[in-house]
C-alpha cells in the first residue's frame, strides 16, 4: 500500500483552491460566468472545431492500423490478467459512461428531431432516421477511441516501461526522458494535474446534477410526491455511500463486482424493454440506424457544415467529442489500472468494439421505444423535451409499459449504479495522481480514495444547493479539453516514438516469442515459489 508521505500535498492543495474558486466566483457573478464561459467556448469551437473533428477521425483510423499490425501483439505488463473479461469489459464500459447516459438514450433523439443535420427538414421521416443514426454515432466508435487513444500512451508507459507514476504529468515527464527536473517544468506538471483534476469535477458535478434530479423525478413517481432539495439530498448521500464503500475496499472487490452486477441490470432492463414493448419498431430502426451511420460515417465525422452554418456541428458532434474528451483522462487511468496482461489489441477491440455495441445495443433499444412512442402519440416525447421536460417524460414513457413500477425501480437503479462506478473510477485515479511516484502492482491510499469520494459528493452537493450554474460548470470544464488535447497529443507523440524504440526493430513472431518466455517464467515462480 503506498503510504501517505508520497501526497502531494501542494497539488491537492492547488486543486481544491481551484476548484473552490471557481464554483464561488460561478456563484456569486452567475450572469457573467455564465457570458464569459460561453463566450470563450463559443470562440475556441469556431477556432478548433475542424481541427478537433479531424483529430477524432484519425485517431480511429490510427486505432485500426495499430489494432490490425504487429504493435498489436504487445502485451501490457509481465503477466496474465488479473479480472475476466467479462468484468474487465463491464468497469470499463461502467467506468466511461455515466447515469446521465441513460437521460440521453430516452431523450437525445429528439433533439435531432426537431433540429435535424444535413439539411434534412424537421418533422420528417428521415429526420427520423437520422436522428437514431446520430444518435448512435455520437456514442460510438469514435467516442470511444478518444478514450482509447488516451489509455494506451498511460498504459504503455506503466505496465511496459515500468515508470513510476500514474498521472497524466507523470506520462508526459516521461516522455520528455530528461531526469533533470526544472522549477518551470514541475510548474507545467502541476498545472497538468490541476486541469485533470479540475476537468473530472466539472464533468462529474454535471453528471450528478443532470441524473440526481432524473433519478428523484423518477422514484418521486412512485409514491406520487414532488421532487423536492431534501430528496435530491438522501440520493446523493446514498450514491456517495455506494461508491465511497466500493472505493475503500477496492477495485476486485468493489468496483468489479458494482460493474458486472449493473452490467446484466442493464442487458436485463434492456431485452424487456425489447419483448413488452415495440419490438419489430426497435429492430428495424436499430438495424436501419446502424446502417445509416455506417454509410455516412466519414461524412458525420468530418461535416463542418461551411455553408448553411446551422451550428449543429459545433452545438452537438464537436461539443460532444469536446466532453468526451474531458473524460478521457481519468478513464485513461483507470484503464490502464484494470487493463495488465492485456494486449494493446485487445484494448484497442473491447474499447472500440465492446464499448460501442454496449451503447448501441441501449441507445438502439431505448431511443427507438422513446421514438415509437412519439410516432404514434402515446407520448409527446420531442414536445416534452424541447420545452425542458425530459425527466417527465421518462416517467411518463416508462409508465405506457407493462408491471411500469418494476420497470421504474430497475431504471433508477442502474441509473444509480451507472453513477457510483463512474464516481469510483474518478475518485482512484483522482488519488492516484496526487500520489507520487506510483508503480505497477501498487493503489493509492485507501483514506486518499475516500477523501476524493467525499470531494466528489461534496462539491455537487453544495453546487445543488446554492443553486451554481452548473452548465456553465460543464462549458468551463469543456473548455479546458482544448489543452487537454494538446497534452494528450505529446502523450501519443511519445507513445508512438516508444512503439518504435521498443519493438520496431522486432518481427511479430519475436513480439509473441517474447510474451511466451514470459509465461514460462510466470509458471515456473508459481511451481517453484519465490
Amino acid at each position: 500500500m503506498i503510504k501517505t508521505k508520497k501526497l502531494d500535498i501542494l497539488l491537492l492543495t492547488i486543486s481544491l483552491v481551484t476548484v473552490s474558486s471557481i464554483v464561488i466566483i460561478l456563484t456569486l457573478f452567475p450572469e457573467s460566468g455564465k457570458t464569459g464561459a460561453n463566450y470563450i467556448f463559443n470562440w475556441l469551437t469556431m477556432i478548433f472545431g475542424t481541427p478537433i473533428l479531424l483529430a477524432v477521425f484519425l485517431a480511429v483510423v490510427f486505432l485500426v492500423i495499430l489494432g490490425f499490425g504487429k504493435y498489436g501483439n504487445i502485451r501490457l505488463g509481465d503477466s496474465n490478467p488479473e479480472y475476466s473479461t467479462f468484468s474487465w469489459v463491464a468497469m470499463m464500459i461502467c467506468a466511461g459512461l455515466g447515469s446521465a447516459t441513460v437521460y440521453w438514450a430516452f431523450a437525445e433523439w429528439a433533439y435531432y428531431f426537431t433540429s435535424p443535420p444535413l439539411g434534412i427538414e424537421k418533422g420528417t421521416t428521415a429526420a427520423y432516421e437520422i436522428s437514431t443514426a446520430y444518435n448512435l454515432f455520437h456514442w460510438g466508435i469514435s467516442a470511444w477511441s478518444t478514450y482509447c487513444i488516451a489509455a494506451l500512451p498511460v498504459a504503455y508507459h506503466f505496465h511496459v516501461r515500468k515508470n513510476p507514476g500514474l498521472s497524466l504529468s507523470a506520462v508526459c515527464s516521461a516522455v520528455r526522458g530528461s531526469k533533470e527536473t526544472t522549477p518551470m517544468w514541475r510548474s507545467l506538471c502541476r498545472l497538468i494535474d490541476t486541469i485533470f483534476i479540475f476537468t473530472c469535477f466539472g464533468g462529474l458535478s454535471i453528471t450528478l446534477g443532470v441524473s440526481v434530479p432524473m433519478v428523484a423525478e423518477i422514484l418521486a413517481s412512485i409514491v406520487d410526491i414532488k421532487p423536492s432539495f431534501g430528496m435530491n439530498l438522501g440520493i446523493i448521500l446514498f450514491i456517495s455511500a455506494i461508491f465511497s464503500l466500493s472505493s475503500y475496499i477496492g477495485i476486485a472487490k468493489g468496483m468489479a463486482r458494482i460493474s458486472s452486477i449493473n452490467t446484466y441490470l442493464a442487458i436485463g432492463f434492456c431485452l424487456a424493454v425489447f419483448i413488452m414493448g415495440p419490438t419489430l419498431y426497435i429492430a428495424k430502426s436499430t438495424v436501419n440506424g446502424l446502417g445509416t451511420m455506417f454509410q455516412n460515417f466519414i461524412k458525420m465525422s468530418l461535416w463542418t457544415d461551411p455553408v448553411e452554418n446551422s451550428g449543429f456541428p459545433e452545438g452537438w458532434t464537436i461539443f460532444y467529442w469536446l466532453y468526451w474528451i474531458t473524460y478521457t483522462p481519468f478513464v485513461a487511468l483507470f484503464i490502464t489500472k484494470v487493463s495488465k496482461g492485456r494486449t494493446i489489441r485487445a484494448v484497442i477491440t473491447n474499447m472500440l468494439v465492446s464499448g460501442s455495441i454496449g451503447c448501441f445495443f441501449f441507445f438502439g433499444i431505448i431511443g427507438s421505444f422513446s421514438q415509437h412512442a412519439n410516432i404514434n402519440g402515446v407520448v409527446d416525447v420531442a414536445g416534452m423535451v424541447v420545452a425542458g421536460q425530459g425527466n417527465p417524460a421518462i416517467v411518463q414513457l416508462l409508465n405506457t409499459l407493462p408491471v411500469s413500477t418494476i420497470f421504474i425501480v430497475l431504471f433508477a437503479t442502474i441509473s444509480v449504479l451507472f453513477l457510483a462506478t463512474t464516481l469510483d473510477s474518478a475518485a482512484f485515479t483522482m488519488a492516484a495522481t496526487v500520489t507520487r511516484g506510483i508503480k505497477e502492482g501498487e493503489d493509492p491510499s485507501p483514506m486518499i480514495r475516500l477523501f476524493w469520494c467525499i470531494m466528489l459528493a461534496a462539491v455537487p452537493l453544495a453546487m445543488l444547493f446554492i443553486r451554481a450554474p452548473l452548465n456553465t460548470i460543464k462549458t468551463c470544464a469543456i473548455v479546458t479539453a482544448i489543452p487537454l488535447t494538446f497534452i494528450l497529443g505529446y502523450m501519443i507523440y511519445g507513445f508512438i516514438r516508444w512503439l518504435k524504440i521498443d519493438y520496431g526493430h522486432k518481427t511479430v513472431e519475436a513480439i509473441m516469442q517474447e510474451w511466451d518466455v514470459k509465461v514460462k517464467g510466470i509458471k515456473s515462480a508459481a511451481v517453484n515459489g519465490p
